[in-house]
């Protein structure tokens, strides 16, 4: 740790190279962890690895200033790409055009505990929601639902769309007020409800 304190020289350069192995492993196993989640394999999690453990490597050498030794390093740098891994395996997920919107798992009713009405229920309201989604939402509010719905946090969604969380906050007040009429008008919830 000492030697990148340093920023110059072969010690300095010796130490970032150490390093940049240590944030590959670290990010590979955690791409490889998280990476079928987001329909993503092959070359394409080891280039996220790559590319995770180079701007983490980057945000520690601008920040290693700021190490205070309350844990240890290793477990400090750990954060860095963890972070960075899962803002690229987010913005790698909304990016892709052909993402789908996988609301509810697919479950077996007689081994999940669910009668076969409930799950049906179940079932058709997730087709509903799914309908309305393609046909009662204008582009910018699905892509804004679906970037919420799986996960993607709101700055990274701000930043990628140059627009505000109070913008975000705007459009997903619209878009539930129109899928909630949408299912009402379907009669698959409740006006009261």
């Amino acid at each position: 740790m000492d030697a990148l304190e340093g920023g110059r020289g072969p010690q300095y350069e010796q130490a970032c190279t150490q390093l940049y192995e240590l944030l590959v492993r670290i990010a590979m196993n955690e791409v490889f962890r998280r990476g079928p989640r987001y329909r993503i394999a092959g070359p394409e999690l080891s280039d996220l690895a790559h590319q995770a453990a180079a701007d983490a490597l980057m945000g520690i050498t601008r920040k290693i200033q700021e190490f205070r030794g309350d844990a240890r390093f290793t477990t400090w740098a750990f954060r860095f790409v963890a972070l960075e891994v899962s803002s690229k395996l987010n913005r790698h997920f909304w990016r892709v055009p052909n993402a789908r919107l996988d609301l509810v798992e697919g479950q077996v009713p007689d081994r999940s505990g669910i009668d076969p009405v409930s799950h049906w229920q179940a079932r058709e309201l997730v087709e509903a929601t799914r309908d309305a989604v393609e046909t009662a939402l204008s582009a910018h509010q699905r892509r804004v639902f679906t970037a919420v719905v799986n996960g993607i946090p709101l700055e990274t969604l701000a930043s990628e769309l140059k627009t505000n969380r109070n913008a975000l906050y705007k459009t997903m007040f619209d878009v539930r007020k129109k899928l909630r009429a949408q299912l009402i008008a379907g009669g698959h919830l409740s006006a009261l409800g």
